[in-house]
């Protein structure tokens, strides 16, 4: 797992660009604020339920959470499940709302 900026992803979308972003919070923290990303709970992903992702196994995958931490773990499941270019989002939306 390697880890991204938010200033990074920000740019990247501000120029277009596809990414593939999971949201892993819990459905009411993702219901308040999302960056558009798919939402699947770190729960979920722990018990191997990311039907909705397996097609992105060979892609970039950008994780995020509240603070990059559940997101940092999704991560390493993720990767464990056979996801070969996980990133997670350094600082979650914390970050992300305090930079934008």
């Amino acid at each position: 797992m390697t880890n991204i900026s938010v200033e990074e992803v920000k740019s990247r979308m501000d120029a277009g660009e596809k990414l593939n972003l999971l949201d892993v919070r819990q459905p009411e923290e993702t219901a308040e604020y999302n960056i558009g990303g798919i939402a699947i709970p770190l729960g979920k992903i722990q018990t191997m339920e990311t039907e909705e992702i397996d097609n992105l196994k060979d892609e970039e995958l950008i994780c995020y959470c509240r603070s990059g931490n559940r997101s940092g773990m999704a991560a390493l499941f993720l990767e464990q499940m056979g996801f070969k270019n996980v990133k997670n989002l350094t600082g979650g939306m914390l970050a992300w709302k305090e930079k934008f």
